[in-house]
């Protein structure tokens, strides 16, 4: 059930991106106005993209993945009034697929936290393949309904039927009976939930890496979808349908490439696969770009379709690999900010360029470019799990301490005794235990060395509040169990390390 509401919402979120980009063309058609659409449609990601995945994390997902479905249904029929009353002009446009788009900025990051619930994550790059298989899928069925519905209808019942297919998947969505389980220690508040997602992603090596080429790879490799309306115009013929069928024609293979990506996998590790992948998309775009019929523009299409879902699916997967349940919608959030931000910062300058050059020169520099820096980027990444080391371990029991009668931040001390011949290690496991206490949510981190006893040493963490302290036990994971286990190897003292909590009283 909700593979098919998957399914149906981004085949309305293609139906809108043509339907608007075609409209453009007519009425504000300079390439930088049609550029301009796909960044209408993708900037809500990267400006609301964390908020929504901190709600996700923290509310009943069912319920907030239904009414991001009546949000795209509402604008769509807002869309449908505007056209009638023939309103519409190139900035109005552009709003409304903005708003459109915060509807997608909404509805993305629940919809990848709650893949997870649902699937091991032994299978759950199978999984991730056949939600783009929908994906694609609807990048077909989209592309073909709009353009038989604007060719024979009208772009208005493009946005009509948009409207009531969103609707269907809200009455999908409803039907779900997931059970939400309130956390004991309460809803975290938006901001804490926020700055935390942040935290973790920032201190998480893996999680940079990824954010690191989906930016690149996007920022470029938007060229093409971007000032694909404007090939197609320009190609022998080229009409709405030559438009569609050259998107439908990139669905198709990506569907192909989502298929067999078991084998790729197996058959090609990840880094060798992005860089090939990024190449091949290249120089099929470079083709699409330069094409002298439909007959080339289309095969041409189909690969670039191919390595596209190649690179984006096997990053996709390496974030879901880096992040432990607790903040997986909001790392995913951050991750799709990263590609959204990229995307809508790729179609304004592709689009520029475009205006300063051509179409076909435009697209044939962000080719070249994405190789060039493809091959420059060599920072680690993996798509592989790490055993247990997300999950959740109960090593630690929380303090038996009375929670204060006012609120304020929390100061932990750590005490360690460490011998002088040992330090260098220390030092190095206490950067990865910063990193560590970062992630899980802590404020501030710092590590004090007692000056007149050579062998003390005192680790200082700082949590915003109470509950937010207790909330950091929570989220421990066998990976941090594992670095406590080396932080207590270079402790000396009789006993283990003196834990002492202070309430900061004043501010």
């Amino acid at each position: 059930m909700l593979w098919f509401a998957w399914l149906a919402a981004n085949t309305t979120m293609w139906m809108n991106d043509v339907a608007a980009a075609w409209l453009m063309t007519s009425i504000g058609p300079s390439p930088l106005w049609v550029a301009l659409v796909q960044s209408a449609s993708t900037l809500p990601m990267f400006l609301l993209g964390l908020p929504s995945g901190a709600l996700a994390d923290t509310v009943d997902r069912r319920r907030y993945f239904l009414v991001t479905q009546i949000w795209v249904a509402v604008v769509a029929l807002l869309l449908c009034v505007v056209i009638l009353l023939d309103r519409l002009t190139a900035p109005l446009l552009l709003a409304l697929t903005f708003a459109n788009g915060v509807g997608l900025a909404m509805r993305w990051p629940v919809f990848a936290a709650i893949v997870p619930e649902i699937v091991s994550r032994q299978h759950l790059p199978q999984a991730l393949a056949l939600n783009g298989i929908a994906m694609n899928g609807s990048r077909i069925v989209g592309p073909l309904v709009a353009g038989a519905l604007i060719a024979g209808a009208g772009t208005i019942y493009v946005f009509a039927l948009n409207a009531v297919l969103s609707v269907a998947a809200a009455v999908i969505i409803s039907r779900w009976r997931r059970e939400h389980r309130e956390n004991p220690l309460g809803r975290e508040p938006l901001p804490s939930a926020m700055r935390v997602g942040l935290q973790f992603v920032m201190q998480s090596a893996r999680m940079r890496s990824v954010l690191l080429r989906i930016s690149l790879f996007f920022l470029h490799s938007t060229a093409l979808l971007a000032l694909l309306p404007l090939v197609a115009r320009a190609l022998p013929g080229g009409n709405a349908g030559t438009f569609t069928a050259l998107i439908a024609s990139m669905g198709v293979g990506a569907i192909v490439a989502a298929v067999l990506m078991p084998r790729i996998r197996a058959w090609m590790p990840l880094a060798p696969r992005l860089l090939a992948g990024t190449a091949i998309e290249a120089a099929a775009a470079v083709a699409v770009a330069y094409a002298p019929g439909i007959g080339v523009a289309v095969p041409a299409m189909m690969i670039c379709g191919a390595a596209w879902i190649t690179v984006a699916n096997s990053l996709t997967v390496a974030a879901q690999m880096a992040l432990p349940d607790w903040v997986r919608a909001r790392g995913m959030s951050i991750y799709q900010m990263a590609l959204m931000g990229a995307t809508a910062a790729g179609a304004a300058l592709w689009g520029q360029v475009a205006t300063w050059t051509d179409v076909h020169h435009s697209i044939g520099l962000a080719s070249l470019s994405s190789v060039v820096l493809a091959l420059l980027v060599r920072s680690p990444i993996s798509d592989r799990a790490s055993g247990n080391d997300l999950a959740p371990a109960p090593v630690l029991q929380r303090p038996d301490l009375p929670a204060p009668e006012q609120p304020g931040r929390i100061l932990v001390h750590v005490e360690y005794r460490i011998d002088p011949a040992r330090a260098a290690e220390f030092l190095a496991v206490m950067q990865e235990s910063r990193r560590s206490r970062l992630r899980l949510g802590a404020l501030e981190w710092q590590l004090l060395h007692d000056m007149a006893e050579p062998d003390r040493y005192v680790e200082q963490i700082v949590d915003a509040s109470w509950n937010e302290h207790l909330r950091r036990f929570d989220r421990f994971s066998g990976a941090d169990a594992e670095l406590r286990e080396r932080r207590l190897a270079c402790h000396v003292g009789d006993g283990p390390p003196k834990v002492t909590r202070y309430l900061l009283a004043q501010e």
